[in-house]
């Protein structure tokens, strides 16, 4: 039995149609969107080409800027580094002077301090104290060191002058204030070598030893004092002692 459409009626295309429409509209994509894309693609490309070469000329100069930054930073850290040492070495020179300073000064509180023998390799022959009448006071008020007419006589220690000449019975006389506030006195002396207000240095030559004054023979007579004058003796033999001599 045969069926017609209805008149003004469209009839739902055939699968062949469908199909043939179907690939038609790949070819168009493929023609438009993918051909299409690939002509385009070129010109995105030269697109994003052109800010890469506009970048080149700024990555340069950046990178010439942070040398002349380093540059500027190394020579800085040199000129501290120049500074530091030398500001050391200052510092080390100073200290080394300060040193030398302090050395000196020890060295002459120590030469202040020292003492010696009046008269080197003698010794003594007569003690303090030892009585008779050779002496007006009764007894002997310092010590006799054994010495020849012209042997030289030494300052015992550190002291400034403040009497010479002739002292009576002690014939010619040196009296020496010493650092340490006592006073020594040097008799019986041929020869005088100071004046009144010289300062004097342990071991300086003073005068020479003789037989001036009240003596039997020639000798140095040595007095230790408290004061410039007669009567204020003290021990010698312990006064020197106490200042490291050995007599």
């Amino acid at each position: 039995m045969a069926f017609n459409c209805a008149t003004g009626k469209h009839r739902k295309p055939g699968r062949v149609r469908r199909t043939t429409a179907s690939a038609a509209g790949v070819v168009a994509l493929t023609t438009t969107g993918v051909v299409g894309t690939l002509a385009v693609a070129p010109a995105f490309a030269a697109e994003n080409d052109a800010p890469a070469a506009g970048l080149a000329p700024v990555v340069a100069t950046g990178d010439t800027v942070a040398a002349q930054i380093d540059a500027q930073a190394r020579a800085q850290q040199a000129s501290a580094d120049r500074k530091a040492a030398e500001a050391a070495a200052a510092r080390a020179a100073a200290e080394a002077r300060e040193a030398r300073a302090r050395a000196a000064r020890e060295a002459e509180r120590r030469r202040l301090n020292a003492f010696v023998a009046p008269v080197a390799g003698s010794h003594v022959s007569t003690g303090y104290r030892t009585g008779g009448t050779l002496w007006s006071s009764g007894s002997h008020t310092g010590i006799d060191f054994h010495a020849a007419t012209g042997t030289v006589v030494r300052a015992a220690g550190a002291g400034t002058v403040v009497s010479t000449g002739w002292g009576g019975a002690y014939g010619n006389e040196i009296v020496l204030r010493m650092a340490d506030g006592m006073y020594t006195q040097y008799g019986h002396l041929s020869s005088i070598g100071v004046t009144v207000g010289q300062t004097v240095a342990p071991g300086q030559r003073i005068g020479l030893s003789g037989a001036t004054g009240n003596v039997t023979g020639p000798h140095l007579h040595f007095e230790a004092r408290t004061g410039p004058d007669y009567g204020s003796d003290v021990d010698p033999v312990a006064y020197l002692r106490e200042h490291g001599v050995a007599v």
